[in-house]
């Protein structure tokens, strides 16, 4: 199953990490890391979240990154799927309002080992009972 071979993945670069500790940008970042994952957020509005350096891009990222997690709405996720595609990441976990019709389109497409409907935050919490 996708979803067992994206937590066995160690990298991973959470898209549209914030500051705010009540949003999921947050919540998935501090989540993953807790749970060991190497973690690296992505948001060019923050240069860093808890102390830990956030990168305006995934191409700016100084390591290998094995599964994006989106947490931006629909119209930022579909300009990101080219760079995924140019960093040949093949994993993508679409977080619950992070895409549309047209990104569903274009992450098949473009051949990615994706997921929908389903939230890594809810996943590590249901793991830690």
């Amino acid at each position: 199953m996708i979803k067992e071979e994206m937590l066995k993945k160690k990298v991973w670069a959470v898209v549209g990490v914030t500051t705010k500790k009540d949003r999921f940008g947050y919540k998935i970042f501090k989540k993953l890391q807790e749970h060991g994952y190497e973690t690296y957020g992505v948001n060019p509005k923050y240069e860093e979240v808890d102390g830990e350096k956030v990168y305006p891009t995934l191409k700016s990222i100084p390591k290998k990154i094995e599964v994006v997690d989106v947490v931006v709405p629909p119209k930022v996720t579909l300009g990101l799927l080219d760079e995924i595609k140019d960093l040949g990441i093949e994993y993508i976990w679409f977080q619950p309002g992070t895409y549309d019709e047209e990104v569903v389109e274009k992450a098949e497409s473009l051949g990615f080992k994706n997921l929908f409907n389903d939230c890594v935050y809810a996943t590590l919490i249901a793991r830690e009972r």
